[in-house]
């Protein structure tokens, strides 16, 4: 599946959601004025093969309404909103596909970039899709020297910029997530492999704030929050556990239920004075004597 396939299978689903229910001669109305046509219309068969590859890689079910003039509508379409791979799909491709037909738009509209995401994304999206092992060449940031790992691809989550790809790492027998923007090599192999009922992408990160699962303890976090920055957290929670069960005159209490991972560390310590660690103690502390690493760093205390 190369990425101008994958952008036409993008740009189907985004039309036909768009509208809600349309026939294949108003599909291919709208296709013949897209970048995507070369002033060919969408033969039928081929229509129906992105029908079935649509479904196959993005679950989402193009259905015809035969008995209507045979309109084509997309199954469950409200779920389209509820996150997950739909939502991704129309909140990046169908836009980036939108502003390359607007060119006279590109400089004014501005994106963060992504890396990993050309190079390695679609080859991930396959070997899951086909269920075959990757092999890859991989430099962590911990080590001196890249490994090579063979990995059946489970699930790609995206935090903070990057790709990361999760599977059973054959190397270290275990469950492993990897960034796509470290891998300095990425081949599929034939080798086959099954992927388990069992696993459910979203629960294995459901205690986790980004992709470290580690062996922390789930704990019960409450954090103050000062001022405006109230009103920023009350619209974008930092984690899907977030209730808010105290507000005064100048702050409000957050708590959560996840892992104290690294990323959540992170996440606080870039919030500034504007947030504070009051349970558990134990993360209280951790987070108070990073904050005195940092003031060392600055000549602060010495």
């Amino acid at each position: 599946m190369t990425k101008d396939l994958f952008d036409k299978y993008i740009w189907l689903v985004d039309t036909i959601y768009r509208v809600g229910r349309i026939t294949l001669a108003e599909i291919n109305m709208r296709w013949m004025r897209s970048k995507f046509s070369d002033g060919e219309k969408i033969p039928r068969r081929t229509f129906n093969n992105w029908r079935i590859a649509i479904e196959q890689v993005f679950d989402i079910t193009i259905l015809c309404d035969r008995k209507d003039g045979y309109v084509y509508y997309i199954e469950n379409a409200e779920d389209m909103e509820k996150g997950g791979v739909r939502n991704w799909l129309l909140n990046t491709f169908t836009v980036n596909n939108l502003i390359n037909e607007s060119h006279h738009l590109k400089r004014r509209i501005l994106f963060e970039e992504i890396p990993s995401g050309r190079r390695f994304l679609t080859p991930v999206i396959e070997a899951m899709r086909d269920s075959v092992e990757l092999r890859l060449i991989y430099q962590s940031f911990w080590r001196d020297e890249a490994g090579v790992y063979t990995l059946q691809p489970y699930c790609l989550k995206v935090f903070r910029q990057r790709w990361y790809v999760t599977g059973y790492c054959r190397e270290r027998d275990a469950l492993r997530t990897f960034s796509l923007d470290r891998i300095q090599r990425l081949d599929t192999l034939d080798s086959k492999f099954v992927f388990p009922k069992s696993f459910d992408p979203a629960a294995f990160f459901a205690d986790s704030f980004g992709v470290s699962t580690g062996n922390s303890e789930v704990m019960t976090i409450r954090i103050k929050v000062y001022g405006v920055h109230c009103k920023y957290v009350r619209a974008l929670p930092l984690h899907h556990t977030q209730v808010e069960v105290e507000t005064g005159n100048d702050y409000s209490i957050f708590e959560y239920r996840l892992m104290p991972t690294f990323e959540f560390k992170q996440e606080i310590l870039s919030r500034g004075r504007e947030m504070e660690v009051i349970a558990p103690q134990s993360f209280r502390d951790e987070v108070v004597d990073e904050v005195r690493q940092m003031a060392a760093n600055y000549g602060v205390g010495r």
